[in-house]
């Protein structure tokens, strides 16, 4: 490897670890690697930045960041939390299932973490400690719930993993269906297991009387991921096309039906989301670049070469990948990780013989377990803020579901039909 293409690494690392912006990181690294190419020029900075950005699978991030924070502030979060109440509230430990199953419901409108964490933590934290609850045991939970945002669909970040790899957007968003469904199944259990052994108090008896109002109440918000992945898959519109939709939808909803958003608020929650979109455009722009020459210094190749000389079959190229990004979700946000490893590893998954689609719900799901494992898991860091409740604390009660989700990552690894069968129905 040149002088060049070692550069483009070396400072990359050396700018992450100095806790340098991710985009100036990669930007740096970029631009120091073409200037000691004599064959490049700095032009192709500017190139692959406009490429980068020009690109209309794109259109759907910030389209979902916006139906989402609508939703999370127009009224849809608390009629899903009584909905999961009436249904599964009865159970022992009631309370703390309905947190779960809550986030499952708003990650189905949200697309994102961070929102559902915010929007359901900030319902069920104060109810939760209200009826007896450890207050960092219930800020723990809201975390553990949050990180579904990003694997039911629709999911921001499936929609970049399928930008820089290639691979099917519509395809990998239903590929996250019966994983997160799974996923949801199994937090919830531990959460059952966790009531009985600590005996925390059961809540009211079931009433299907409760459930019919609940669910009438709710019904706009369940509708969406139905408009949405229906019309997707019956043709009717792109992924891109159906983020717009889902815009429409949402504001329709909370301003003339539910009529919890002024004009005035909506404004503001366009701001917003305008705000965190460009940072997040910009880091996927600035990618491009660095894809770009990652393609071509062949490092992609090389790295590939290396790996097949060390993992000679699948199971165990399966586990590194597991443990590599538990790992680097331990430290680095998940839109960074797709943007620098999704180039390098998705290629390597199909010399293996894995299914792209398969692979993608595999960095998908082990990046948003990383939103809660100590140190800088957002979902944590945004609980915590919300119950303000100290890291520590509510770290050390993540941990039997941090295990969860590292044992379905795995069961998700090595059964390929958890990410594909959906999609292969469709």
């Amino acid at each position: 490897m040149g002088i060049a293409a070692s550069c483009l690494i070396i400072v990359l690392v050396v700018c992450l670890l100095a806790g340098v912006p991710i985009i100036w990181s990669l930007g740096l690294a970029s631009m120091i690697s073409i200037i000691l190419n004599p064959d490049l020029s700095l032009v192709v900075v500017a190139q692959r930045l406009f490429a980068g950005a020009d690109s209309f699978s794109l259109l759907a991030v910030p389209a979902f960041m916006l139906a989402g924070d609508i939703m999370a502030k127009g009224g849809l979060s608390k009629r899903l939390v009584n909905l999961a109440d009436s249904l599964v509230g009865w159970i022992s430990g009631g309370i703390s299932i309905v947190s779960i199953v809550a986030c499952t419901f708003f990650a189905a409108i949200s697309g994102s973490s961070v929102a559902t964490t915010a929007a359901i933590g900030g319902l069920m934290y104060p109810e939760m400690v209200k009826r007896g609850y450890p207050e960092d045991y219930s800020a723990a939970l809201q975390a553990i719930g949050g990180t579904l945002g990003i694997v039911i669909p629709p999911s921001v970040v499936f929609v970049i993993y399928g930008n820089v790899t290639g691979v099917s957007i519509s395809k990998l968003l239903m590929s996250g269906v019966l994983s997160g469904l799974f996923c949801c199944l199994m937090l919830c259990v531990l959460a059952f297991v966790i009531a009985k052994k600590k005996k925390f108090p059961k809540e009211h008896s079931f009433s299907g009387k409760k459930v019919l109002k609940a669910l009438k109440d709710s019904v706009f918000a369940l509708l969406m991921p139905l408009i949405i992945l229906g019309g997707i898959y019956a043709g009717i519109f792109t992924p891109t096309e159906a983020a717009a939709v889902a815009v429409l939808y949402g504001t329709i909803i909370c301003v003339f039906v539910y009529r919890e958003i002024t004009t005035k608020e909506l404004w503001r929650i366009m701001r917003g989301t305008v705000k965190s979109a460009c940072n997040i455009m910009m880091l996927v722009a600035m990618a491009q670049v660095f894809a770009y020459l990652i393609t071509y210094y062949d490092i992609t190749n090389r790295i590939a070469y290396a790996v097949l000389g060390v993992c000679h079959t699948k199971i165990v190229f399966l586990l590194m990948i597991n443990l590599l990004l538990i790992i680097a979700g331990m430290f680095l946000d998940n839109g960074s990780i797709i943007l620098i490893l999704g180039p390098i590893l998705a290629p390597l998954a199909v010399q293996y013989g894995i299914d792209p689609v398969h692979f993608g719900l595999i960095v998908v799901f082990l990046l948003a377990m990383g939103q809660c494992t100590p140190p800088f898991g957002t979902c944590m860091f945004v609980s915590c803020g919300v119950a303000n409740r100290p890291v520590g604390g509510v770290a050390r009660q993540l941990m039997p579901f941090i295990l969860v989700e590292i044992l379905c990552g795995l069961i998700f690894s090595f059964v390929p039909a958890f990410s594909t069968l959906i999609p292969n129905m469709l």
